[in-house]
């Protein structure tokens, strides 16, 4: 008999764990968002040295599809029971109604109605590596329209290029909880974080509305940690791209070593 859709769902959000960036808590977690064709989106957890900025399974799963242009969520499965304040966020996304059905998910519908599940979501761009800085910025300003922006109205589209010049879409998007709006540059990088996609090299930053846009403090802290090496370009509009090596933009930037538990 085969296995049931969460039953698959609890088995991919398991073996995500291992990907999860958790070096101050150890506590890995994984999200499965599963859309309505079957495909299933991975988020895990991602820790920053600044412990409010972490980025949580479930909101790093939904940015992900979100950047993906997919918002047809029917359920998600976490990879332990849900705490209360990530069931409320889950239940409270206004283009996914769902409800709890299990201790570790929620769905749109009962569990024995949710489509079958298929293959993973592929969150890569098919486009070239950019072969200047105005192509990656045109492909920002590309990936912006996808940004869920109903509070701001200001979207903003990054792309962050991988090794083997693989792209990664990130845009901002804005829950009903404005505690958990994350921007552009942070969902690129969770997204490269869930599918072990090895270090950015590069990023692309796009702000249509706003031609003198640069990272908000929250971006720069998690630029600095997670892509330490990177160069970030960002639009200007008409004029020719602007350019800043990483570590540039937050000078003596919070590193928490002394966070770190040796367990």
């Amino acid at each position: 008999m085969p296995a049931s859709t969460l039953t698959v769902l609890r088995r991919h959000a398991a073996a995500l764990q291992s990907r999860a960036h958790a070096p101050y808590s150890r506590q890995a977690d994984a999200t499965v968002l599963l859309l309505a064709d079957g495909t299933w989106v991975p988020g895990v957890r991602v820790e920053s040295a600044a412990f409010p900025l972490t980025i949580p399974s479930p909101l790093n799963a939904l940015t992900t599809a979100v950047a993906a242009g997919r918002t047809d969520i029917v359920a998600a499965v976490f990879s332990a029971s849900l705490p209360a304040w990530e069931r409320t966020f889950l239940t409270t996304l206004p283009f996914a109604p769902m409800a709890p059905v299990a201790d570790d998910a929620v769905a749109a519908a009962p569990a024995e109605d949710l489509p079958t599940v298929g293959s993973r979501l592929d969150p890569f761009l098919p486009d070239a590596p950019p072969p200047s800085p105005a192509d990656g910025i045109r492909l920002a300003r590309r990936v912006a329209g996808r940004a869920l922006v109903p509070a701001s109205a200001f979207p903003v589209g990054c792309v962050a290029v991988l090794p083997q010049g693989r792209l990664v879409p990130g845009v901002n998007v804005e829950p009903p909880d404005w505690t958990r709006i994350l921007c552009a540059e942070r969902a690129a990088l969770g997204t490269a974080v869930t599918y072990g996609a090895g270090p950015v090299t590069a990023l692309y930053l796009s702000c249509p509305k706003d031609p003198t846009g640069t990272p908000c403090g929250a971006c720069r802290q998690l630029l600095v940690e997670l892509a330490p090496d990177a160069v970030l370009w960002m639009d200007r509009g008409t004029a020719p791209p602007d350019s800043s090596p990483v570590p540039t933009l937050l000078p003596g930037s919070f590193r928490g070593q002394a966070l770190l538990r040796d367990r």
